[in-house]
């Protein structure tokens, strides 16, 4: 018998025991309805998949608009890795507002990456949370405030009014993130 052969014979042999092994418990009924993990019994299955960004929804888009100033109720612009909201009607004109939330992500980290990018980081006390207020250099239109999470991870909302008079745009992503905190509790 050839080397290859032998090794060909041996792989089988191991495959056979492979799914011998793995099928040996199979021949157990058990009587019942099989029901997905967590579920009531329902037949029906969710497929629109509508429940998979809930974090969009930490916040109401009335405190959204309030936050900014009294802004027309927002319109979501993009639902995904962030969340974005553009605020009609805002004082000074339009506004935009993104919402982050890292599971896995710290503080440390925000300031670091802050850092890198040349932003302006002060640290600030959130509802008794250590929390970041980030701004841009040269850029009194926008702003943005994260804190940790009930949990674990951080979450984060950044105000970008459009230049002109508009409220102060830290103080707007700081309630919002005081907002998405007493949710988080």
């Amino acid at each position: 018998m050839s080397s290859r052969s032998g090794i060909r014979a041996a792989v089988i042999a191991l495959t056979v025991l492979a799914i011998a092994v793995s099928t040996a418990g199979c021949g157990k009924t058990v009587k019942g309805t099989a029901h997905p993990v967590g579920g009531s019994g329902s037949t029906t299955i969710n497929t629109n998949f509508d429940k998979l960004l809930r974090e969009c929804d930490a916040v109401a888009v009335d405190q959204i608009g309030a936050a900014v100033g009294d802004g027309a109720f927002p319109e979501a612009s993009f639902y995904g890795a962030v969340c974005m909201w553009d605020v009609d009607g805002a004082p000074g004109g339009n506004a935009m507002v993104t919402l982050n939330w890292y599971e896995e992500g710290s503080l440390n980290n925000e300031k670091s990456n802050n850092d890198k990018l040349g932003y302006n980081t002060e640290n600030i006390t959130v509802q008794g949370r250590r929390g970041l207020k980030t701004t841009r250099p040269n850029d009194p239109d926008s702003c943005g405030v994260s804190a940790g999470a009930a949990d674990t991870g951080i979450i984060g909302w950044w105000i970008n009014y459009h230049p002109g008079g508009h409220p102060d745009p830290c103080a707007g992503a700081q309630k919002l993130v005081e907002l998405t905190l007493n949710l988080a509790r």
